[in-house]
């Protein structure tokens, strides 16, 4: 298996205009634990061995700030930066000690196209809980708007050293470790996110999850289905301020053996939305929900 420098998709910091109601819903409603707070932000885990998946500010109007990668260790964080930046992305913060919750060396990027990553190495992790019918375990990954697909998929691979596993006709899927993709880059009038995924510990816990949330006064925004790339599980839902979040499960496992397909290759017959073929069209509202959210301005 190919030795990746960085291996997983660690956390996303969003911000939110009222951070009271953030937390109910990403606690009460999302199934995730605050692990730390302070008086303008609070950081949340899932039930996995990461300090937190979700990093939540106070600011006048929803955005994202930025997604984190975890690289194998501090050499390979220097390395990535070096090709980061070979490839046309900005330093906005050297290495150094990170004084947020969950510590370890962190430096900060922005790519040419106005994304923002932080990458981490020796980050705080912890042991993790029990296996949980219907709480998220992880993230599993993030869903990115470009206005050049192609352009991003180059940094991502000849920048960021992720590699491509499939290409349909709209979205390209990177991967930084086993999983299928890490990082999906869906074609849009502009950049900015989609949405965050959270993995779950198999289709019936999507399902659990999903009820948890429409009972919490949230109805399913696309779903529930599989995908073709990746072969997952989903459901997605719109949080109070806009964002779309997805519940999946079951990604496709690859390693270097995995052929890459390419459009013609994922096609759906005429009114299929997914392998199953029980998911819904997507709805306008769900649609316009994920071209909303943008990067927040340096």
């Amino acid at each position: 298996m190919t030795r990746f420098p960085l291996t997983a998709l660690r956390s996303v910091d969003l911000l939110v205009p009222d951070l009271a109601l953030a937390e109910r819903f990403y606690t009460a409603t999302w199934g995730l634990t605050v692990v730390a707070r302070d008086a303008a932000s609070l950081w949340l885990r899932a039930t996995g061995a990461d300090h937190h998946v979700l990093a939540l500010h106070a600011a006048p109007q929803a955005a994202i700030r930025s997604v984190t990668f975890r690289a194998a260790d501090a050499e390979a964080l220097h390395r990535v930066l070096a090709s980061a930046q070979a490839a046309g992305a900005t330093l906005l913060a050297p290495p150094a000690a990170i004084t947020e919750p969950g510590g370890g060396l962190g430096a900060t990027l922005r790519d040419p196209f106005g994304a923002v990553f932080r990458l981490v190495a020796d980050d705080e992790q912890r042991a993790a809980d029990a296996v949980s019918p219907d709480r998220p375990e992880r993230l599993a990954h993030v869903n990115l708007n470009c206005a050049d697909v192609d352009a991003t998929a180059r940094f991502f691979e000849s920048g960021l050293g992720f590699q491509l596993t499939d290409r349909s006709k709209l979205m390209a899927f990177e991967r930084c470790n086993s999983d299928h993709h890490a990082v999906v880059l869906a074609e849009a009038p502009h950049d900015g996110l989609n949405h965050v995924a959270f993995q779950m510990a198999g289709w019936e816990a999507v399902m659990r999850g999903a009820g948890r949330v429409i009972d919490g006064g949230h109805p399913i925004a696309w779903g529930p289905g599989r995908h073709g790339p990746g072969d997952n599980v989903f459901a997605y839902f719109i949080d109070p301020f806009g964002i779309v979040v997805e519940y999946t499960a079951e990604v496709q496992q690859v390693d270097d053996h995995h052929v890459v397909r390419g459009p013609s290759e994922w096609v759906w017959p005429p009114g299929r939305t997914d392998q199953w073929g029980i998911a819904p069209p997507k709805p306008e509202a769900t649609k316009r929900a994920q071209l909303a959210i943008r990067f927040a301005a340096p």
